[in-house]
């Protein structure tokens, strides 16, 4: 069982504190049906960013403002469409473990749609939350993690993040700290350890910070 030391925790929030992959799949097999594009492709490059940065992989000679003018439209939609939204396993307990512990909400969705999402999920909203309007650049971009873990005043070396995605993967790394990935998005990623959900993961306080130990 690999133990990973921190001082603070970094969690992005679909996918790895709640599955909301029945909704993000809804509203995104309807964008690209509008488009012309193959559904299963564009759920590949979707998970993790924010959405005006996954069109612009997904379309990359179409204008920027119709873009952020599609990601605002969708954020609303998804901001009221909470069926089937759900904690994923272990993530109640979880949370409840870091009740001490320096850790934020880094997420690609804005506030209202991650407020909206915990809020269903039945799990509680950090201190702490960087989220879509509090950054310059979506994931893969290191800026999201590196803002949360300067809002905690830890440095970034001895944070921990918690992705299930490729891009929040690699942002964790290019923030130069040690990522675990949550679920089955994650292993092709490398992450410097996996679980299947946040039951194999156990929080224990030492003082200073937190081991982590993972299963």
């Amino acid at each position: 069982m690999p133990v990973l030391t921190a001082r603070a925790l970094l969690l992005d929030m679909d996918g790895t504190l709640v599955n909301s992959d029945t909704v993000v799949e809804r509203v995104w097999r309807r964008w690209a049906d509008a488009h012309g594009l193959d559904g299963d492709e564009v759920m590949k490059v979707v998970h993790g960013r924010q959405g005006y940065a996954s069109m612009a992989v997904l379309l990359p000679s179409r204008p920027v403002h119709l873009n952020h003018a599609d990601n605002a439209r969708m954020l609303a939609e998804e901001t009221v469409d909470m069926d089937g939204v759900v904690p994923v396993p272990g993530a109640p307990e979880f949370l409840a473990s870091l009740r001490g512990v320096p850790h934020a909400l880094v997420t690609s969705a804005d506030g209202p749609l991650s407020t909206a999402r915990m809020a269903a999920a039945g799990l509680p909203l950090p201190d702490v939350r960087v989220t879509a309007e509090a950054v310059g650049a979506s994931k893969p971009d290191p800026e999201g993690f590196l803002k949360g873990a300067a809002e905690l005043g830890i440095a970034p070396a001895d944070c921990v993040v918690f992705e299930d995605s490729g891009a929040g993967i690699a942002a964790g790394r290019a923030a130069g700290m040690r990522v675990v990935g949550v679920g089955p998005r994650a292993a092709v990623h490398g992450p410097d350890a996996v679980v299947r959900d946040l039951r194999q993961v156990r929080v224990e306080p030492d003082g200073s910070g937190v081991r982590l130990h993972v299963a």
